[in-house]
């Protein structure tokens, strides 16, 4: 494998939405209920563009993972929030670390100061990869309605830059 970090590009947005679509369809580990189109991705990628950073890691020409930090209304100013996704079967082949060192790089580009996840408590791989990051625990919220009566807890990780 040959693998590569880069800015996401608009070019991805398809093989970035069919990578999260299977996740979604697989279930458990993603707030996210709804597929996206390819269309969906580039409005997504848009209206998070600022003070966004999106990374995909890619072997080739294939996208492997995604990760973007994008500012939330839930947190403070200095910290912005985290999510990551690994193409199913992609999982420990060293592509959230390659990607998290671009996210960091970002981060601080950006002027934040720390970075929240924002993790499903059954999502016991995204907790495990956060924790091996060095994400701490600091708030856990319980009962959060993720729509199509799905109620699941949530962790809050936060990673000090």
């Amino acid at each position: 494998m040959n693998l590569t970090v880069r800015p996401a590009e608009v070019t991805d947005a398809a093989q970035m939405a069919a990578l999260l679509n299977e996740i979604i369809a697989i279930g458990g580990t993603t707030a996210m209920t709804t597929p996206l189109s390819a269309e969906d991705m580039v409005a997504w990628m848009a209206k998070k563009a600022d003070r966004s950073a999106w990374h995909v890691a890619v072997d080739g020409d294939q996208v492997l993972g995604f990760q973007l930090i994008t500012p939330q209304n839930d947190i403070p100013p200095e910290a912005t929030d985290i999510a990551t996704f690994a193409k199913v079967g992609q999982v420990k082949r060293g592509v959230g670390s390659a990607l998290f060192e671009a996210t960091q790089e970002a981060a601080r580009a950006l002027g934040y100061t720390w970075i929240n996840a924002n993790i499903r408590t059954d999502n016991t791989g995204g907790v495990r990869y956060y924790d091996s990051r060095g994400f701490r625990t600091y708030h856990t919220k319980i009962d959060v309605d993720l729509g199509e009566s799905l109620i699941v807890d949530k962790v809050l990780k936060r990673f000090d830059l």
